[in-house]
């Protein structure tokens, strides 16, 4: 008989207001273990609020969430030791160590025998551990918090922008600790405005607009869903490229396609899909960075 796993992450009809805003307008989700769920959505839309009412920040006014089981609206510590949190605020404290940082959260977690040094050598930072953070870059601050979200070796993971301010390498290396940490089996809430980022790391995503989740699917079902299935072809034009784009499906295109493709003037043949940005922009009117 096949294992019935739980939601690491339970969200149903959740509900908050600041004032006589609606920031979240009862919104239902749910992320198992070790699935990564991509939230996204332009600034304003909820997420972070979702994300604050998630970690215990803000108390729900409406619905229920769940985090492992317990109730967000409970404050359990015992909870808070299991989950790593990386906000785009840097909250690190600027006159310690990277060293001194990791140490001091890892107790409050309740953590013993820390693998401090492993944290920092996944995120570049093993040669900088007895530097103060103060003579940190903004990049390295970053991974910092990721570092510092990760030494619990939580169960649930809430990543708000973790890439933000890397360069690309760098960049390239968190995600792949991120799938390293989904891999392990914990769940990974992830916002973020890169839409790369989101494709290649999502299992799921969630576009949330106006407090409203809009569409929640794995890329490629919406893709398929809200895309055009076609083939951009580019060929040899004299001194310049002429291009052809062919929709996926048709008899007659697919005949066509065959000819270009045994053409001696043939360059290239890319699949044409839908990104993430384009099929949000489709469904709300707005892009993901407004």
């Amino acid at each position: 008989m096949a294992e019935v796993r739980e939601p690491a992450i339970r969200v149903e009809d959740l509900r908050f207001s600041y004032g006589e805003i609606e920031a979240v307008k009862g919104i239902s989700f749910e992320v198992m273990p070790g699935e990564i769920l991509g939230f996204l959505g332009p600034n304003g839309a909820g997420k972070s609020t979702t994300i604050k009412m998630l970690i215990g920040l803000l108390p729900p006014q409406g619905g229920r969430a769940t985090v492992l089981g317990t109730d967000v609206a409970l404050d359990d510590p015992g909870l808070q030791a299991r989950i790593g949190v990386c906000f785009e605020e840097k909250n690190l404290y600027l006159n310690m160590t990277a060293r001194e940082n990791l140490e001091f959260f890892a107790a409050l977690y309740g953590v013993k025998d820390a693998d401090v040094d492993g944290a920092l050598r996944r995120v570049g930072l093993a040669d900088r551990a007895d530097d103060r953070v103060k003579t940190f870059s903004k990049g390295m601050r970053q991974r910092m918090m990721i570092a510092r979200a990760f030494i619990n070796r939580p169960d649930v993971l809430f990543l708000d922008e973790p890439t933000d301010g890397l360069d690309p390498v760098t960049a390239a290396a968190i995600r792949a600790t991120i799938k390293e940490e989904a891999a392990r089996g914990a769940a990974v809430l992830l916002t973020t405005h890169d839409m790369f980022e989101a494709d290649e790391l999502s299992d799921r995503v969630a576009f949330i607009n106006e407090g409203v989740i809009v569409a929640l699917d794995t890329p490629e079902n919406l893709k398929i869903k809200h895309g055009t299935r076609a083939v951009r072809v580019r060929l040899r034009d004299g001194d310049g490229v002429a291009e052809e784009v062919l929709p996926l499906g048709d008899e007659a295109a697919t005949k066509r396609l065959a000819e270009l493709a045994a053409s001696p003037d043939l360059l290239t043949i890319h699949t044409e899909e839908a990104t993430l940005e384009q099929i949000f922009i489709k469904l709300t009117g707005r892009g993901l960075a407004g």
